[in-house]
């Protein structure tokens, strides 16, 4: 393992797998680790795969869900193979993924300053396209409230996660975030549905022209807020994956509770694997790319912040980087600002 510190803040990278296991800042543990991970009973299973033996934080997924063209593991090497660690220091790092993704390599580099984690992901040379998305996991223990950067477009997929365990009806396109449920009910997607036993996903669409995409959960009971960035000319679409009891088979067992999962990527969805984002779909109809195309150098930056939530707060409006500053706006006028490189997603 490597251990990243910065001021309060501290961050465990796993090599093994290439995912960011643990992230703390001050008394705030704002990603997800499942409850299984340290199970030995799990870790023996030889039929699971690494990336859910081993499931918690963030990760790449290279290429995003099953891999049913090159035949790899779910959510691809650089989610379930070594990373070789290649330079560190006290609150950087730099990896390589070992094996080649459609022969590119790809670097990660890991630097936390106080209550931001940056990443970094050069994927180099290669041949054909690849889709692929960030995977950090959060969870709430009494529900919050979601908010975004302006979207143009909620989807979801046409097959469900796991058969009768989603809320949201399937297969629909919606030009705003009032998602129709099974049951003949709309759901605000700005809710955590915490009082449903589902497992559910949706895509979101990033607003045409958009240089910077956002997602803030503000959670309740841990009175905090995640704030989760990216470049949406690299990854256009936001996946929202909900996992709140709804997976009653090993090693979920309906306790994987109040998880949600900020999925930002180049990719067409869970439905129809990889080959469907190299394929003509619903995504890339509406002119949004589904995968990246491989051959020179591509840059995938990605950012998270560590907030406290100020009193009252109920919904942020806005969030800038501007002056070296990053700074979030609540619908009361409420602000809140942080030290943030403004060069990074530049």
């Amino acid at each position: 393992m490597i251990t990243l510190s910065h001021a309060d803040a501290h961050a465990v990278i796993d090599p093994a797998v290439g995912n960011i296991p643990s992230w703390t800042v001050l008394a705030r543990a704002p990603l997800h680790a499942a409850p299984w991970r340290d199970d030995p009973a799990v870790q023996d299973d030889p039929a699971m795969e690494p990336v859910n033996k081993r499931l918690a934080g963030d990760f790449l997924c290279a290429p995003f869900c099953a891999d049913n063209v090159d035949h790899g593991p779910m959510h691809g090497l650089s989610a379930n193979t070594p990373w070789d660690v290649l330079e560190t220091g006290e609150s950087h790092a730099t990896l390589g993924l070992r094996a080649t993704i459609r022969g590119a390599r790809i670097t990660k580099h890991v630097r936390l300053t106080g209550p931001v984690l940056y990443q970094t992901h050069v994927l180099d040379g290669g041949q054909g396209r690849l889709s692929l998305a960030h995977h950090p996991m959060t969870r709430m223990a009494a529900g919050g409230r979601l908010c975004f950067s302006p979207k143009r477009m909620a989807l979801t997929d046409p097959a469900p996660q796991y058969a009768g365990h989603n809320l949201w009806a399937l297969n629909q396109m919606q030009p705003d975030l009032s998602m129709p449920c099974e049951d003949g009910s709309d759901w605000d997607l700005h809710d955590y549905p915490l009082a449903h036993k589902i497992e559910d996903f949706v895509i979101l669409v990033e607003a045409r022209e958009s240089r910077l995409g956002w997602t803030v959960v503000m959670r309740n009971a841990e009175d905090d807020m995640l704030v989760v960035l990216k470049d949406p000319r690299i990854l256009p679409i936001t996946m929202m994956w909900v996992s709140n009891g709804g997976r009653d088979f090993p090693p979920w067992n309906g306790v994987h509770t109040g998880v949600l999962g900020v999925e930002d990527g180049c990719a067409a969805g869970a439905s129809g694997g990889f080959a469907a984002a190299l394929e003509d779909n619903r995504l890339s109809a509406l002119g949004v790319p589904t995968a990246l195309t491989l051959g020179g150098q591509i840059t995938v930056r990605h950012a998270m912040v560590s907030l406290p939530r100020p009193p009252g707060w109920s919904d942020v409006k806005s969030v800038t980087i501007t002056g070296g500053h990053l700074t979030l706006t609540d619908v009361g006028g409420g602000k809140i600002s942080v030290p943030f490189d403004a060069s990074f997603f530049l």
